[in-house]
């Protein structure tokens, strides 16, 4: 095809296509209301998919990518794949946290806080008690010596 060129879609195409994307957005609905029961983490795949073909549909038949030049093709599929890396990152990182169930009431502050006062307090005579018998050396060296 020569630079410049503008190829005219038919009817009869955009209207298929329009079809399908309906079609899918149906389906979307439906696979999202579905209870999968212990498969219940293909939700998000799904709707993944489903929004891939109906991005594809849209960007080769509706924006005209499908007759452009092949290096705008090759733009639009290398960006395409950079985003699904990033996306794939972002959901295993979100999936493989260990503390997303760490909810504690206290903040970081709170507990800091409390660090401090600890260090603060006069410590306790009994808790510096090295063997049990330490506090009672001293009365028994005092009675020895009368």
């Amino acid at each position: 095809m020569s630079h410049g060129h503008h190829h005219i879609i038919p009817f009869q195409t955009l209207t298929k296509v329009f079809i399908g994307l309906v079609a899918l957005t149906i389906l979307t609905v439906i696979t999202a209301r579905l209870d999968f029961g212990p498969l219940n983490f293909l939700h998000v795949p799904i709707a993944i998919g489903i929004a891939v073909i109906k991005t594809m549909m849209v960007v080769l038949y509706f924006m005209g990518l499908k007759y452009d030049n092949r290096v705008n093709g090759l733009t639009f599929g290398i960006g395409t794949i950079f985003v699904l890396v990033f996306i794939v990152i972002t959901l295993f990182d979100t999936a493989f946290r260990g503390d997303l169930g760490n909810v504690d009431t206290e903040t970081i502050m709170d507990r800091q806080r409390e660090e401090q006062l600890l260090q603060q307090r006069e410590p306790d005579p009994d808790a510096l008690r090295v063997a049990p018998g330490a506090a009672a050396a001293p009365d028994t060296a005092a009675a020895t010596d009368s």
